[in-house]
């Protein structure tokens, strides 16, 4: 067993030496880990601020923003076509919305859904994801539907000023002026070409808030650009008128559609152009997209006896006829090529004015066929057929204008009376503001003009007043426009009828057209009315286009405040009496 020795008072005491590899590891590692707080803190204050400076501003910066009214549209005396009205469109914080517990009472959320025309759970199934922060719930509410959600007082359900497009006129102006997209953006007509002038920019402020929501600091400020108003060529007097009208006759002859345009003749400003059937912009529900189409500048038929005029103008230049040269025109009909070019009857011997009068495909043809090609096609295209009309709308056809190396004669025959080319109803009342104006054309336009546009002369200035002459005699007795007869006024214009053409040929469907100007001594206004498959016996243009003619353009007159240039009393009465009227 061993003994343990007492400790002495002077025995020495051994202490633990340390381990000197741990201290400097230690030591290494603290200063490894220094650094790399510096390195990081260099790199994110110094190299990489921004992100920072990003998660700062998300905390401190706010923007402000001055919103604009989309520009208004008017017509020419300044009448309000297109305005913006403020509404309220209701939307929810689905975040906020749960922390509220907003969806406890089912009830709040059943009158939303009444009052949205909306099912409930439809409407509750939008705020269901909390990680949302903005879902619109109604867009563009009435005043009292705002005040209804108000207060209903659902936690996370709020209100935001908006700008809702209105439309005093409705379908009057429907397809003229267009319609915006539910976030005010033009889809349409005016609004669509014009967007840019009517939108503006809205003014914008960046500021920065402290912690109590102060404003320490003012970051940008960008001044809102004020929206432009857009002041159209359209008298609201005429165009109404010519709507009303216009919707009459095609209910009456049960057409499918029709159009109507009016141009003032010295400007080539649009007056009027009229569509019906029309659409309600303020309520689309039910709107079909065919139903937006802008017929006047779109839909092309062949023009038939409206043409005329051109190729007698053609031959009165080159010296062939004079107004009261004779033409033979028996036995009523003529063969060309094994095909047959025929009037309603034979009209015997007659002077060329009464061929225009009586509309004669006989006469027209053997002077188309004395002219040369080049120059029948040269007069079509100066009344501005085969182009556009410079009218800056969306949607606008050309029309079709036959370009081929080799014409039969009956093609040419058929041409010279209007077959075998397609023009819309703005180009027709386009080529009768040239012949009412002496022969200029200018480029039309749907926008108020102080200023006209400088036009070029396509027909001789003496030549057309003869043609115009000639045109006064297709509204006389016996002439086949005498409905289009005008009380106190002289009146040159034309009728038309075509059969519109079918795979393999033409059906029984049939185009009614009149087109003129007056008065015809100092021509102001120029008139084209298009009637698409009249039913009935009444399908021609002196029956169904020519009274709507009639109609429209006494009222443009007194509207316009334009002296009459006929008060005889064979004038009064058959204007009068000429056949049934659409007043």
């Amino acid at each position: 067993m061993a003994i343990k020795r007492p400790r002495g008072r002077n025995q020495r005491i051994l202490r633990p030496e340390p381990i000197q590899w741990r201290f400097y590891t230690m030591l290494g590692v603290i200063g490894l880990v220094f650094c790399a707080l510096i390195g990081r803190a260099a790199w994110i204050q110094v190299l990489e601020p921004d992100r920072l400076r990003h998660e700062g501003d998300l905390r401190s910066v706010r923007v402000a923003h001055d919103e604009v009214q989309r520009g208004n549209i008017t017509d020419r005396n300044g009448h309000e076509l297109a305005i913006s009205v403020p509404v309220q469109t209701v939307w929810a914080d689905p975040l906020r919305l749960h922390e509220g517990n907003g969806l406890a009472d089912m009830r709040r959320w059943q009158a939303l859904a009444e009052v949205f025309q909306t099912p409930v759970d439809t409407l509750v199934g939008r705020v269901e994801n909390p990680s949302r922060r903005f879902v619109y719930l109604k867009r563009m509410v009435t005043p009292a539907v705002a005040d209804y959600v108000r207060q209903l007082n659902i936690p996370g359900v709020y209100l935001k000023n908006e700008s809702r497009r209105f439309y005093p006129t409705g379908e009057i102006n429907a397809h003229l002026i267009g319609v915006t997209n539910i976030d005010g953006q033009g889809i349409d007509g005016i609004e669509a070409v014009y967007d840019g002038l009517l939108t503006g920019t809205p003014g914008q402020r960046r500021y920065r808030k402290d912690g109590q929501g102060r404003i320490i600091e003012e970051l940008e400020v960008r001044h809102a650009e004020l929206p432009q108003n857009v002041r159209l060529s359209i008298d609201q007097r005429i165009q109404a008128l010519a709507y009303r009208e216009l919707k009459k006759v095609v209910s009456f002859h049960g057409a499918t559609s029709g159009s109507l345009v009016v141009l003032d003749v010295h400007t080539g400003e649009v007056l009027a152009m009229a569509n019906s059937p029309s659409y309600n912009p303020n309520n689309r529900q039910a709107m079909q997209p065919h139903q937006m189409r802008n017929r006047a500048i779109t839909d092309t038929f062949e023009p038939g006896s409206t043409v005329k005029p051109l190729v007698f103008l053609e031959a009165l230049n080159q010296g062939l006829i004079e107004p009261d040269s004779m033409m033979n025109t028996s036995p009523g009909w003529m063969r060309i090529g094994g095909r047959r070019v025929s009037d309603l009857r034979n009209l015997g011997e007659i002077s060329a004015r009464e061929a225009l009068a009586q509309s004669s495909n006989v006469a027209v043809t053997r002077l188309a066929l004395q002219l040369d090609l080049e120059d029948l096609l040269g007069v079509y295209g100066g009344a501005g057929f085969g182009n556009d009309t410079g009218i800056n709308l969306i949607g606008e056809s050309m029309g079709q204008m036959s370009h081929r190396n080799r014409w039969s004669d009956f093609e040419i025959a058929a041409f010279s009376y209007g077959y075998g080319l397609g023009v819309t109803t703005l180009q027709l009342a386009q080529m009768y503001a040239i012949l009412g104006n002496g022969g200029v054309q200018r480029p039309l336009s749907v926008l108020a003009m102080d200023t006209p546009h400088e036009g070029r002369r396509v027909f001789p200035e003496d030549v057309t007043r003869e043609v115009l002459g000639m045109m006064e005699s297709v509204v006389s007795t016996d002439g086949t426009g005498r409905q289009a007869r005008v009380r106190g006024y002289r009146v040159a214009g034309k009728t038309g009828t075509t059969r519109k053409a079918v795979p393999g040929g033409y059906g029984d469907e049939y185009v009614g057209l009149f087109a003129g100007v007056l008065p015809a001594s100092d021509p102001r206004i120029a008139i084209a009315v298009m009637i698409n498959e009249p039913e009935g016996d009444a399908y021609h243009g002196g029956s169904v286009a020519a009274p709507l003619f009639s109609t429209v353009a006494e009222g443009s007159m007194r509207i316009l405040n334009i002296a009459p240039d006929d008060i005889s009393p064979n004038n009064i009465r058959a204007a009068g009496f000429g056949g049934p009227r659409n007043d």
